[in-house]
């Protein structure tokens, strides 16, 4: 039964040679263990696809980049796939897929299958390879799958740790502090933009940090006007 289908599959794959020259496409799923990524949309684009659709790994369960271009396909297209194995994930699917480019009139190159339906590519190609193709097919899609599912597994359960927010905020507002005071600003301008409640903190961040307090009534930049008293001059340190 598995070899009838293989056949059909076969004659299918014959039936869909074109002639036509419309848009040349390309497509690649970006599975983690797939090594031929960069040398694949190299050839594809020196073969004059007008664009290369990369499937990441992360929408391999919906592949919506794939069915948005198995949609727009037209009559005399071609489309370039970097492997069987890699644009479908079976025999039933990659007997729909055939039989769609056969009813729209499309051209399929498989680069490391070297399978052209136009017979023009890898002339070399025989029928007896075509049929290995299709037997292996199943397992290399297995083995692909299973290897992105693992490593998507790994980025999803491993991850850095991180700082929360607040201490995140807490760092981000000591250091603009001290910037803001190394830089000139007056204390008024530091204590505002901080949020703190009182001075006190301000000083308390700058004397965390070693930094040397220099603002006098006669150093520093010039300051908002204080009102009178020793809580005045203590926030001109």
């Amino acid at each position: 039964m598995i070899s009838y289908q293989i056949k059909l599959l076969y004659l299918h794959l014959l039936s869909s040679i074109v002639y036509n020259d419309m848009a040349k496409v390309g497509y690649i799923f970006r599975a983690n263990s797939y090594d031929a990524f960069d040398a694949d949309k190299e050839w594809m684009q020196q073969y004059g696809c007008v664009q290369v659709i990369e499937e990441s790994v992360e929408h391999e369960t919906l592949r919506p980049l794939w069915k948005q271009l198995m949609a727009n396909l037209e009559r005399g297209d071609e489309l370039v796939v970097a492997k069987f194995s890699n644009a479908v994930r079976g025999l039933r699917e990659l007997a729909a897929f055939i039989e769609l480019c056969r009813i729209k009139v499309v051209r399929i190159i498989s680069i490391h299958d070297r399978i052209d339906t136009r017979g023009e590519l890898f002339p070399d190609t025989t029928a007896a390879k075509v049929l290995e193709m299709f037997g292996a097919l199943p397992e290399e899609v297995a083995v692909l799958r299973k290897s992105s599912d693992h490593i998507m597994r790994l980025q999803q359960n491993i991850k850095a740790p991180l700082a929360t927010k607040k201490a995140m905020s807490k760092n981000e507002r000591e250091k603009t502090i001290v910037d803001m005071y190394n830089n000139g600003h007056s204390l008024d301008d530091i204590w505002a933009v901080s949020g703190f409640n009182s001075k006190s903190s301000v000083f308390r961040i700058l004397n965390k940090y070693g930094v040397q307090l220099n603002r006098g009534r006669t150093s520093g930049p010039r300051k908002k006007q204080k009102p009178k008293g020793n809580e005045a001059e203590s926030d001109n340190i």
